[in-house]
């Protein structure tokens, strides 16, 4: 019973600094606020690639139409659509004409989808700043100034935000805070932040770049290939001795990501396979995720249930402290769930779910791991990506 009692402790104070140190990852010091526009207003070229959003794309033109920076010129790039995502722009574009709607040509071999639609957009682009911008993404009136501002506050040359994230569905509210919780701990902000530092990372819904950095390392042409391009361009910048910086930028900018477990599903094996095809270590810390996700899932209901059974059927002191240290593991988890849930503006009982969204994040990356080992690559809005 000693040898049940003391695993018991090892495994208590291991999983709260395991806890602790999951949640202090992701330091966002850079905020940015909304300000007015500047007064010298350098033209921001903003371009939207678009696939299938018929969803989203009204939403997302119509917060660029409303910016109040005064030097913009907004360019979506139709990827082919077999929606209602041609309609709906043809539709804006007849009432605003600072629009420009551009038809995609078809995929090149070699070229993946997101890449090839940004390299055709950014050429009709005149801007000293090109703002990439995704399709479920939208803008309060102020984040084109703001952005703007920050980054030439900081000396950016490769400006990205982490936008609000909206989650409307239980699916959402389960899985996706665990997943950022995850993604912070492979990319830390303050180490992207430190020039010194070699780890790069960008967020595709918000890239904000200037002209002469994006054709000085060769813009989406070098990256073809890659739909980690918002990743592969931060590399690329920050190698290149150009200065890149990650802000928080939740109080300008909303994302939508997916709004279904089959879309969330399709979404993160892709992004997780992608992460881990061509970085060994990081798969390892897959695994390891993959083994923290099912511990949650399976062990964290039990524990707390074995310490009470062992005290109700011998009433002794073991049993009890067992219980203690299980319900002592789930109030640090609930407290770090509880801030996680408020700061993604979803009720506080989310906390709770958290054994069913680590099961659903650990089959994620086992999938995505499995399709990393097999080579059977990845589906994405109807294309395949296998293994360069």
């Amino acid at each position: 019973m000693l040898s049940w009692l003391l695993l018991s402790t090892l495994v208590c104070l291991v999983a709260v600094f395991i806890l602790y140190w999951l949640h202090n990852q992701w330091q966002l010091d850079i905020l940015v606020t909304p300000v007015a526009p500047p007064e010298l207003a350098p033209l921001v070229s903003v371009m939207v690639p678009a696939r299938n959003e018929a969803r989203n794309i009204r939403r997302c033109v119509e917060s660029l139409l409303a910016q109040d920076y005064p030097n913009l010129q907004i360019i979506v790039l139709d990827d082919q659509s077999e929606d209602d995502t041609p309609l709906i722009l043809g539709e804006l574009s007849r009432k605003e004409n600072r629009l420009l709607v551009l038809s995609g040509s078809g995929l090149p071999r070699g070229w993946a989808g997101k890449p090839h639609a940004l390299y055709q957009a950014q050429a009709q682009a005149s801007g000293a700043w090109l703002l990439f911008l995704d399709a479920d993404t939208f803008l309060a009136p102020s984040a084109v100034s703001s952005t703007i501002g920050k980054a030439v506050q900081t000396g950016a040359d490769l400006f990205t935000i982490m936008n609000d994230q909206q989650l409307g569905s239980f699916w959402e509210r389960t899985v996706m805070p665990l997943v950022f919780t995850a993604l912070s701990v492979g990319f830390s902000p303050r180490k992207v932040n430190d020039p010194h530092h070699p780890d790069a990372i960008a967020n595709g819904q918000f890239i904000l770049i200037r002209r002469e950095v994006y054709d000085a390392v060769g813009g989406h042409a070098t990256l073809k290939g890659s739909i980690v391009e918002d990743k592969e361009l931060a590399v690329l910048v920050k190698r290149s001795g150009y200065r890149l910086v990650v802000a928080n930028g939740r109080q300008v900018a909303q994302t939508r990501m997916y709004t279904s477990l089959p879309e969330m599903w399709e979404g993160w094996t892709k992004n997780i396979y992608l992460g881990l095809k061509d970085q060994p270590g990081l798969l390892w810390l897959g695994v390891f995720g993959v083994f923290l996700a099912v511990t949650a899932a399976l062990f964290l209901p039990a524990w707390p249930l074995l310490g009470w059974l062992w005290f109700w059927q011998t009433g002794g002191w073991m049993g009890l402290l067992v219980l203690v240290e299980a319900l002592l593991v789930w109030t640090v988890l609930l407290y770090w769930r509880l801030l996680a849930a408020r700061d993604m503006h979803i009720p506080a009982w989310y906390a709770l779910t958290t054994p069913i969204g680590a099961a659903v994040f650990a089959a994620m990356m086992f999938t995505s791991a499995w399709k990393v080992l097999s080579g059977r690559g990845v589906n994405w809005k109807g294309r395949v990506y296998q293994n360069r």
